[in-house]
């Protein structure tokens, strides 16, 4: 039997002491701090393009092979840093990430933020410290959140009818990075023309002022730094939680039997994501584009996983608070690092790809086109720019009209009826530039290399 949550304020506060200090006890013992490690590759490639007139991708982090791997607009973006020192650089990263998971979680939340007040919101604080992929995004000091932003920004306008910069927040993000590019695939399976539109136009104009900027490093990554494979990483290295990443635990390198699976995944996606939209949720649309983004890429890296969270705000809105708790304590745990060293045998096969079976069984199971089970209302397909007809309960709903959960117990669960709501949005599996998580110099950490989310024996450069 569940224990029923506190009710007084003293009572709430001392839970959430307690909640917060356990989790200050476990984000200092358990994992591994990642010392800003792509963080410094970005700095570190900016700075010699800019001061000392090397190219982008010539840059690598001392004692590793790897280097910057973005699409070259990715680095016109980042250029502020060269006015920066790398200690700055960290600090503004930092807080960049931390008000993109707060804008996140406002968007999820939707109309009814305010609602939940300073406890609710602290046990969300708790239960997102816990979770592996937004630990990493920020020890790395990767910009997956704020790509999360962008493409949430878009899944808002369409879910409540303003669709007039429909598609700048994806043309962004695919020029940052290659695989939210998927999301206007979304737009073309929803037919969302002018959408579509604005964020291929937008993405391509981005690409060509990277080009106008620094053409030989356009025509570089175009043409040798994207097909290069070594550059990101070690495809079998357990952090990868695509198909790609199965198969190559495996031990099948075959890419045809790939591109059968990603064919496979792409075609689940497709019947899913317009039933979603021919129901009018676009949250559960942008989530499943997500998770077959994060499936379909060749690298996953676990901080790609933070694009999970809008599916557990769809699981909590349809009233699977429990399930949506259980999956999202699992993504706290660091399992996958188990088999780090051998992922031979069924418990490899299974406990290693962990993550990409939670990400896997969401696609399949996701619930889409439902409403909260006491708010049957909402928006329908909003097919033209009429506002929608009633505003107060877009599919982005308000928390407030959760069902009562009966995990109020645990962080995870208690926590998303925060941020769970409605939310919409999409996932990001694009490569990252990848390698060893602390440089050479540094003193390691607890629990040695084992998670780091990079390969641990980089190719030769």
């Amino acid at each position: 039997m569940t224990p029923a949550p506190p009710r007084t304020d003293r009572g709430r506060l001392l839970l959430v002491l307690a909640l917060a200090t356990l989790v200050t006890v476990f984000t200092a013992t358990v994992p591994l701090l990642r010392d800003w490690f792509d963080l410094r590759v970005y700095y570190g490639s900016i700075d010699n393009w800019v001061h000392h007139g090397g190219r982008i991708y010539d840059y690598r982090v001392p004692g590793t092979t790897y280097g910057f791997t973005y699409p070259p607009f990715a680095a016109v973006v980042m250029l502020p840093m060269a006015l920066l020192d790398l200690h700055t650089a960290i600090a503004a990263a930092l807080l960049l990430n931390l008000a993109a998971l707060v804008l996140v979680l406002r968007l999820l939340a939707g109309p009814a933020w305010r609602r939940h007040g300073w406890y609710g919101w602290a046990l969300a604080a708790c239960a997102l410290a816990l979770f592996e992929p937004l630990r990493d995004t920020l020890s790395f000091g990767q910009v997956n959140l704020l790509l999360l932003t962008l493409v949430l920004t878009d899944a808002t306008l369409l879910a409540t009818g303003r669709t007039r910069w429909a598609g700048v927040g994806i043309g962004l993000a695919a020029a940052i990075k290659l695989t939210p590019a998927l999301f206007i695939g979304l737009l073309l399976v929803a037919r969302r023309w002018r959408a579509a539109a604005v964020a291929t136009v937008v993405a391509l104009g981005a690409t060509a002022l990277a080009a106008s900027a620094d053409p030989d490093a356009s025509r570089f990554y175009w043409t040798e730094a994207l097909w290069d494979t070594s550059r990101v990483g070690r495809l079998g290295y357990v952090s990868n939680q695509s198909v790609q990443g199965i198969l190559a635990r495996l031990g099948e390198p075959d890419r045809v039997v790939w591109a059968a699976a990603v064919l496979l995944v792409l075609g689940v996606w497709v019947l899913r994501a317009r039933r979603a939209v021919a129901a009018g949720d676009w949250t559960a649309a942008f989530a499943l584009t997500g998770l077959a983004a994060c499936l379909v890429s060749p690298i996953t890296w676990v901080h790609h996983l933070v694009w999970l969270l809008p599916s557990f705000a769809v699981l909590i809105r349809t009233g699977h608070a429990r399930i949506a708790g259980a999956l999202y304590a699992v993504l706290c745990t660091s399992v996958v690092w188990l088999w780090f060293d051998d992922a031979s045998g069924v418990d490899g096969f299974l406990g290693s790809n962990t993550y990409a079976w939670i990400t896997l069984g969401l696609l399949l199971w996701l619930p889409a086109g439902q409403q909260p089970p006491d708010r049957r209302t909402g928006i329908r397909s909003t097919s033209t720019t009429t506002a929608a007809p009633n505003p107060v309960a877009p599919t982005i709903s308000p928390a407030s009209v959760q069902p009562k959960s009966a995990s109020s117990g645990t962080a995870a669960a208690t926590a998303g009826r925060v941020f769970a709501a409605g939310g919409a949005a999409a996932l990001d599996a694009s490569s990252e530039p990848t390698g060893s998580t602390r440089l050479p110099a540094l003193n390691p950490q607890s629990s040695s290399e084992r998670a780091s989310s990079y390969t641990a024996d980089p190719p030769p450069s």
